[in-house]
């Protein structure tokens, strides 16, 4: 695993195949550095599946409202919901999305993240100035580049558990 220099701004997620680590940007973007904590110590994203997995581009999760495989799953929903706190505003920067950035998903409307998120399974240099990169995958992208493919998977792989790195013991 990777150090880790800031356990408060660090994300320990559990895939099937092992952990990922991502060091998450609060100078770059707080408000979703912010949110992802608030969804992660809440539990809210353990069990979501990863809806959207394109090959060469993008892997999305982040659905809590309809993509907890633990809870009224319906695969043909996940994707289509959020949190049920506010969207958060666009905190665009000169982060590229490159390969293990993660990006807010959002709709048209560059202010309507919520939890939703990709990482970027290459460098997406178009998605620049459109998407807030808000982390970046500092270990573990091998367990990000084995997840399931589909738009949505037939069988999705899922965020086991996703917790902040200073409240691991």
């Amino acid at each position: 695993m990777a150090e880790i220099k800031d356990p408060e701004n660090t994300i320990i997620m559990t895939l099937k195949d092992g952990d990922v680590t991502i060091e998450l940007l609060p100078d770059v973007a707080p408000q979703h550095v912010a949110r992802m904590k608030e969804l992660a110590r809440a539990g809210a994203y353990d069990n979501v599946c990863f809806h959207r997995v394109i090959d060469g581009f993008m892997a999305q999760t982040g659905d809590v409202a309809n993509g907890n495989m633990e809870k009224d799953f319906n695969i043909g929903r996940a994707g289509t919901g959020g949190s049920d706190m506010p969207d958060v505003p666009a905190e665009f920067s000169k982060i590229p999305h490159a390969r293990g950035s993660i990006g807010a998903a959002r709709s048209q409307n560059p202010n309507s993240a919520n939890s939703q998120f990709f990482i970027n399974f290459k460098d997406n240099d178009f998605l620049n100035g459109q998407y807030t990169v808000y982390g970046q995958v500092t270990s573990g992208m091998e367990h990000v580049d084995a997840i399931t493919r589909g738009e949505p998977p037939m069988n999705p792989d899922r965020m086991i558990s996703v917790k902040v790195a200073a409240d691991v013991q």
